[in-house]
């Protein structure tokens, strides 16, 4: 089952007036707990004292390669009024200790080898960073990035972008978009780009206005739904901490579930239930109706990915292959991943009349 962990902070980088990179130490025993894939992001514990459990869970993306050996890096930028984001900023220091969530996120390429068409504004920048560390390091496609800001003091990863560019100038353009010169990119802007490279897969993440615009330019260009992807978060209000204390350093267990609750009524109907996570097929023949996927899962000892566990990430989305399920709520998948077959785990359960359910994890 799934498990939060303690790690050391290395340090906290500057990267402009109003985003830090949090440089986070992970102990060789707990490696495999961390091996991510570009593009994910780590659920962060804050304190406070604004809520009753003393602390509040933050989203935020990794901007380093999973193929770069040594710390991980998330990074943040300070929103105006954001409690979490102003912690990180002026609180933070090398040296203290940062509960995290293991990776999550299915925000990245499925075939690192890719032509990589990406659109960043602000600090959505951060997971395509990784992206573009790791395809650069890996991959043979070719990458074009829109990157939007305010300004060029706005502008995060500046030298790092410059750099890679120049070091990869048959594969890597960069075009910096700033709107105190240009003004907003409109959609007939956008389109131009983005009708040039029609065959890449298309990456999108930073202010939602920015993502509607360009993810709408992208469906009036015929990009199919395989090819579109972008990356949504929502403030979230549940605390996926507050049953797991704190542990020093260790992983801590998340508490398992009964594999018969007794909020389950004895006679609802058995589902056969078959989903594959990371390689292995689990099959079940007991999920019933008022328990979640992520519930079930839990209860049999699968450690199933999760984070916020109220609806308001990707991080438990799967893919249902066959049967139906009912989700109890739902704030980031939109209609094409619906159509698309994509469902949150944490929010579902099986649908009334369904006898079989089929799905997998990362599909």
């Amino acid at each position: 089952m799934d498990t939060s962990f303690d790690l050391r902070v290395l340090d906290v980088v500057v990267e402009t007036d109003d985003a830090r990179s949090v440089v986070l130490e992970v102990p060789e025993e707990h490696a495999a707990a961390f091996d991510y894939r570009p593009g994910q992001f780590l659920t962060i514990a804050v304190p406070s004292d604004q809520v009753e459990e003393g602390l509040v869970a933050r989203a935020y993306s990794l901007s380093s390669s999973p193929l770069e050996p040594g710390p991980i890096t998330i990074t943040v930028k300070r929103t105006e009024g954001g409690y979490a984001s102003g912690w990180v900023h002026s609180t933070l220091r090398a040296g203290d200790v940062l509960r995290v969530l293991p990776p999550s996120g299915i925000f990245t390429p499925k075939d690192i080898d890719a032509d990589l068409l990406l659109f960043a504004g602000g600090s959505g920048v951060t997971p395509i960073m990784s992206i573009i560390r790791t395809a650069l390091a890996k991959g043979s496609g070719r990458i074009v990035l829109l990157y939007a800001n305010r300004d060029e003091r706005s502008v995060i990863f500046a030298g790092e972008l410059d750099r890679l560019a120049r070091e990869h100038p048959e594969r890597l353009r960069v075009i910096h978009w700033l709107e105190s010169v240009q003004g907003l990119p409109d959609a007939a802007q956008l389109r131009a780009l983005a009708a040039d490279h029609d065959t890449f897969d298309a990456f999108v993440c930073g202010p939602a206005p920015f993502m509607k615009a360009v993810t709408g330019v992208l469906k009036d260009l015929g990009f199919p739904r395989e090819r579109r992807h972008q990356e949504k978060f929502v403030s979230l209000g549940g605390n996926p901490f507050a049953d797991l204390p704190v542990a020093g350093g260790t992983p801590t267990e998340v508490a398992e579930i009964p594999a018969e609750s007794a909020q389950i009524p004895a006679e609802s109907a058995r589902i056969s239930l078959e989903i594959e996570l990371d390689g292995t097929v689990h099959s079940f023949d007991d999920w019933r109706s008022g328990t979640t996927l992520l519930e079930h899962l839990e209860s049999k000892g699968v450690a199933a990915p999760y984070s916020c566990r109220e609806g308001a990430c990707s991080a438990c989305a799967f893919r249902l292959d066959e049967g139906e399920v009912v989700m109890r709520h739902n704030e980031v998948l939109d209609d094409d991943d619906l159509a698309d077959g994509i469902r949150l785990g944490c929010q579902s359960e099986p649908a009334p009349g369904t006898t079989v359910v089929k799905g997998s994890y990362n599909g």
